[in-house]
């Protein structure tokens, strides 16, 4: 689990942002003990920002015996959580060893070439039956 990762998920999910200590360690103890997924969902999430240092980058302040994320800490949330230009998930373009989406665009265009052929096929034998 990627400790900075998960202190900006949860603060941003507070109102104004803000939480105490003691929200953020029951949540953090939730979070750690959810098992994988959240694990490698905050991995994931962290390798889009190599050098996250949520303190000395101003994207989260102590404040009022918590903590509270920033605007520039929201905006990075956001940075980091938004989804590949393409719009597929990274590990299916990786799995087609493309980025660009190509191979699923063609796999498309035959879907539909066969769905014509088809649809011809069953209009000839329609108009033959009559």
């Amino acid at each position: 689990m990627n400790f900075q990762v998960t202190v900006l998920k949860i603060l941003v999910s507070y109102p104004r942002g803000h939480a105490s200590m003691a929200d953020l360690k029951r949540d953090m103890a939730i979070l750690a003990t959810s098992g994988r997924d959240w694990a490698e969902r905050t991995r994931r999430l962290a390798a889009r920002v190599p050098d996250l240092d949520i303190f000395s980058q101003g994207l989260v302040e102590r404040l009022d015996g918590g903590w509270r994320i920033t605007d520039k800490g929201r905006a990075v949330l956001e940075i980091m959580e938004a989804r590949p230009a393409s719009g597929l998930p990274e590990a299916v373009r990786e799995s087609f060893g493309q980025t660009d989406g190509a191979p699923l665009a063609l796999r498309n265009q035959r879907r539909q070439k066969r769905r014509r052929l088809r649809r011809a096929a069953a209009a000839k034998r329609t108009s033959s039956a009559q």
